[in-house]
């Protein structure tokens, strides 16, 4: 069987390639169609691939030029380690239920089709927050951990109700009324409940998605919760293309270690 995955590793990207919409990715994988959304799967091959379902990260936002060439580091980190990355794009959704939706078709795409493990490592990069929490608070049961980089956790903060609104097809006010069941710092409790551990790093100068209103306040309420959740402060930095954000070993560690107890498991 072990000499086999290689073969099956080759034949999976194989076929892969012959659906791929040429999304430029950091590193080698392929895109493909998932309800007229782009989507990328980048996988282990060779040595690094494991036996059974593959333990995978879930990065997020997926845009035009996202995943870019900063990640590159962790994502070659984590396919040493047998470990996927894959996304897709939902545009600017800001964590709608038709982002959600679309997010379930990728989970039961990559799942069913692709054998990546029933339970994902979420990378939530800015904006991404918003997208990957608002997903994770309705699957807790899909979701290994929770990792982030200076992520945006509260729609008040970024990118503010009157320009989110349109996303979820409500003026800002009626927003404003539902927001407990669309932001992020108010839908923890589901992920405290499964026991989902989360790791932050995000910078004490950030502007753009402040430390406080994120960040800080979702360490407070979780940890209230009984979850647990490290947040890494970082001094000086802002929201900004800072290289320590995309080589944080602390990071890259975080998501092995809950990736390896998720890897080969049945679904």
């Amino acid at each position: 069987m072990t000499k086999l995955l290689p073969c099956l590793a080759l034949a999976l990207l194989e076929v892969l390639s012959a659906q791929d919409t040429g999304k430029k990715l950091p590193l080698p994988g392929t895109s493909f169609e998932i309800e007229g959304r782009i989507a990328f799967l980048i996988l282990p091959t060779g040595d690094q691939r494991k036996a059974g379902p593959v333990a995978w990260v879930w990065y997020a936002p997926t845009l035009p030029n996202l995943p870019g060439r900063e990640e590159r580091w962790m994502f070659e980190r984590w396919l040493a380690r047998g470990i996927a990355i894959a996304g897709i794009d939902v545009g600017e959704s800001y964590g709608s239920p038709s982002g959600r939706k679309l997010y379930n078709a990728l989970h039961q795409t990559l799942v069913k089709k692709y054998d990546l493990a029933p339970r994902a490592c979420l990378l939530g990069r800015s904006r991404g927050g918003l997208m990957l929490y608002n997903w994770a608070s309705e699957n807790p049961d899909k979701v290994a951990c929770i990792a982030g980089i200076y992520p945006v956790c509260n729609l008040a903060s970024w990118p503010g109700l009157p320009r989110a609104c349109g996303a979820y097809g409500l003026s800002a006010g009626e927003l404003k009324a539902t927001l407990g069941q669309h932001n992020p710092i108010d839908r923890l409790a589901p992920l405290a409940k499964a026991k989902v551990p989360i790791f932050h790093i995000h910078g004490d100068k950030d502007r753009v998605v402040p430390l406080d209103a994120n960040s800080r306040t979702v360490a407070e309420r979780y940890r209230t919760l009984g979850g647990s959740m490290t947040l890494k402060v970082i001094e000086n930095q802002g929201h900004n293309m800072w290289p320590g954000w995309f080589q944080n070993q602390e990071l890259v560690n975080f998501v092995i270690k809950h990736a390896a107890g998720n890897a080969g498991k049945e679904k």
